[in-house]
């Protein structure tokens, strides 16, 4: 096949895509691995994480934590890094984050959390593995916390504006949701604790518009309902601070007067207490592991109380803030006199104690930076565009963001090519697009394609990433296509004698049937009396022709599907007697176009089509007398809905008769369609113009050309629309096709 330079490397990394496909179309059954981690050096085994210089704790998960620092640009530089003491990896720099579920870190398109629409779910835990995407937009739902390294909290708004909580998940390509029971009707503002153990605490806003207040509520996330609640006297939306234990539930709130506190409600009792922490202008942080509430402030040496006995405790580190993980227990970021700055983890001890460890030194860490891979493919194997409005989504999932990626489509038949340069998302790292099926302005052929996809980073640094796949084009077969684009081809000769195609486009663009390309076919087709279009007589997916010379010897053409012709070949003679002939319609319901012709006695035949190529109609039948009192006959396919194709028949007036086919070669009763139609030259059955099933006419005519789009209806089977086909050109062609 011909392909550019790439096209050895191409043909190697299908051959490695196909040997995966048996896990599911245009996925990698497995995602590459994405970089190796550094090991420490035996000696170094038991060194502590690095807690980066000059950054911020981003959240903490069971195995590392997320630490983040500004550039110059003011960019945000996010690193994972480690408990173990391995290398930190770097992630790309999202609007915003959140953390939880365990290692979950939930890229964001927003500065805030809560106005997530699309995310990207990464697990740490196993940072070679590819992001989840998820588009919460697409269900009119944002982000309220994650559950999982494939499912996430959301906030959906119904269809009579009602806000939800919708537990939503990422399986392979699907996006499931499902609704949480058990909240007030009226609920909105939802946010929440990180989960743990299939729990989570949301907060919300609910009562008469009059008089909201607020509400907490634990969810059990497997059964998609509430466990329990409690009342609030504010929503706390904005400020968080939900968090639970086995004991106790906890949340932050403000009062003017008093300042910051945390509200604490004893699961077993249900006693509710407050815990003043001091003026909102001092930054308090706050934590809860167990029964105990930690807090503090970058002023204050960290404390934690007891919230079922009232015992305080002074935990000897001086911190700046904190964060909860999934297991209990939280983080303090800041430094202690016995072993300096870091990272310090308090965890409730054997006898529910709060215990602190120093986790991560402060310093500079090893970074591993993730190398640039395509880690999924998101090409189907058939893209069926009669289907999908002429469209179809091609998408390449990378292991970072900060990269483009060029695509090519090679038609493997013809060589051509479509190009592609994919930018970055604004969220996640699924690098997307819909491709119109398209090639240089006309409908791309029908065939299997090429799909090459090379990514790169922006500062052009490292190894490009590749990958290759296939797709196959399909279309409906359309009897007035010669190029195998889905698009109806329309054939004009002119005054010396030369025939041209004109391609059109193959749905009509802002409610206009525009042209693609006009091609010349050949010269000396004036020898002709006539030509006409007779779609499939010999048993290929492309239309053909048929064509009389002045002695009567009726000659065929068949199509090669690549716009052109087969050489002639002679299937008859004796059609001199005919004074017009039409074809392309199947007449009687077998499959296979007929041709009917009209004598100058004014009787109509019916050639009933053979499918052989080499004699491709059969002994003539007479279908009725008459047929003098029309000028042109124009066989249009099954217009009308009935048993087979139909005709209509222009009499010397100007009116247009609808001949609907019976089936059996026949023809029912004319039906009056309208007047005027002596405006017109030519009148052509022209195939499915705009794609909804039913073949459409062309006329064309000295004051304009129009499309006659197919209504379905007996009585008004037509509605006009323009063209730019033949545009001032209405004189130029004595044969139209």
């Amino acid at each position: 096949m011909q392909l550019r330079s790439t096209g050895t490397r191409l043909a190697l990394a299908v051959t490695a895509v196909l040997a995966v496909t048996a896990v599911g179309a245009g996925t990698l059954a497995t995602a590459p691995t994405a970089f190796a981690a550094t090991a420490a050096p035996a000696e170094q085994a038991d060194a502590l994480a690095v807690f980066p210089e000059g950054s911020q704790l981003g959240g903490v998960g069971t195995t590392g934590f997320l630490s983040y620092s500004f550039a110059a640009d003011t960019t945000r530089n996010l690193l994972w890094t480690p408990y173990d003491g391995g290398a930190a990896v770097a992630l790309q720099a999202p609007k915003g984050w959140a953390t939880g579920a365990g290692d979950v870190v939930v890229l964001g398109d927003a500065s805030w959390s809560a106005d997530f629409r699309s995310i990207t779910l990464r697990n740490m835990a196993t940072p070679a593995a590819p992001g989840v995407d998820i588009d919460l937009g697409a269900l009119n739902a944002t982000y309220v916390a994650v559950l999982s390294p494939t499912s996430v909290l959301a906030q959906v708004m119904n269809e009579v504006g009602q806000a939800e909580l919708h537990v939503v998940t990422k399986d392979g390509a699907a996006t499931t949701s499902r609704k949480i029971t058990g909240l007030p009707g009226n609920a909105t503002d939802y946010f929440g604790s990180p989960a743990k153990n299939g729990t989570v605490l949301v907060g919300y806003e609910t009562g008469p518009a009059e008089k909201r207040t607020g509400g907490r509520a634990l969810v059990d996330v497997a059964a998609g309902t509430v466990t329990a609640t409690y009342a609030s006297p504010e929503s706390g939306f904005g400020y968080g601070g939900l968090n639970f234990s086995d004991s106790h539930v906890t949340w932050f709130g403000y009062e003017a007067g008093v300042g910051d506190s945390i509200t604490s409600v004893d699961r077993t009792t249900g006693a509710e207490k407050k815990t003043v922490l001091g003026s909102h202008l001092d930054e308090w942080y706050s934590a809860l592991v167990g029964e105990w509430l930690v807090y503090g402030n970058s002023e204050t040496p960290a404390k934690a109380v007891s919230l079922t006995t009232g015992e305080t405790r002074d935990l000897g580190v001086t911190s700046s803030g904190a964060a909860s993980s999934a297991d209990g227990g939280a983080v303090l970021e800041g430094s202690r006199a016995a072993d300096g700055s870091g990272l310090f983890r308090v965890v409730a001890g054997a006898d529910g104690s709060p215990t602190v460890t120093k986790v991560a030194e402060t310093g500079e860490p090893p970074v591993t930076v993730q190398p640039l891979e395509i880690q999924q493919v998101h090409v189907p194997d058939t893209a069926e565009l009669d289907k999908t409005g002429g469209k179809v989504t091609l998408g390449w999932t990378l292991s970072r963001a900060d990269a483009y990626l060029d695509v090519t489509l090679t038609h493997i038949a013809t060589g051509k090519e479509f190009t592609k340069r994919v930018t970055a998302p604004a969220s996640g790292t699924l690098f997307s697009f819909d491709w119109d099926g398209v090639i240089g302005g006309v409908d791309a052929p029908n065939g299997k394609y090429g799909v090459e996809a090379e990514a790169t980073l922006l500062d052009g640094t490292g190894e490009p990433a590749y990958q290759g796949w296939f797709t196959n084009v399909v279309r409906a077969a359309n009897p007035h296509d010669y190029s195998d684009n889905g698009s109806s081809d329309v054939l004009a000769r002119d005054a010396s004698g030369v025939l041209w195609r004109d391609d059109l486009r193959d749905r009509p663009v802002d409610g206009k049937f525009l042209t693609a390309q006009r091609v010349k076919i050949g010269t000396g087709w004036n020898t002709y009396k006539q030509i006409e279009s007779v779609g499939n007589i010999g048993g290929a997916a492309t239309g053909d022709l048929i064509a009389v010379d002045g002695s009567g010897v009726q000659w065929s053409y068949l199509g090669k599907g690549d716009g052109t012709f087969a050489a002639r070949r002679q299937v008859g003679t004796g059609w001199q007697i005919y004074n017009k002939i039409t074809g392309g319609s199947d007449l009687d319901g077998d499959g296979r176009s007929d041709l009917v012709a009209t004598d100058s006695a004014g009787v109509l035949w019916f050639y009933k089509g053979t499918g052989d190529y080499a004699k491709p109609y059969a002994a003539r039948v007479k279908v009725g007398g008459g047929w003098q009192v029309y000028n042109q006959l124009t066989a249009v396919g099954n217009i009308a809905g009935t048993a087979a194709g139909d005709l209509v028949a222009r009499d010397t007036s100007g009116v247009l008769w609808l001949y609907q086919g019976n089936g059996r070669g026949g023809f029912d009763a004319r039906v009056r369609i309208g007047g005027g139609w002596g405006a017109f030259s030519q009148l052509v059955g022209a195939g499915d113009l705009d794609n909804d099933g039913r073949p459409d006419l062309i006329a064309y005519g000295a004051g304009g050309t129009y499309v006659y789009r197919s209504t379905g209806a007996v009585a008004a089977p037509f509605g006009r629309q323009t063209t730019s086909l033949y545009a001032g050109e209405g004189s130029t062609f004595n044969n139209v096709l």
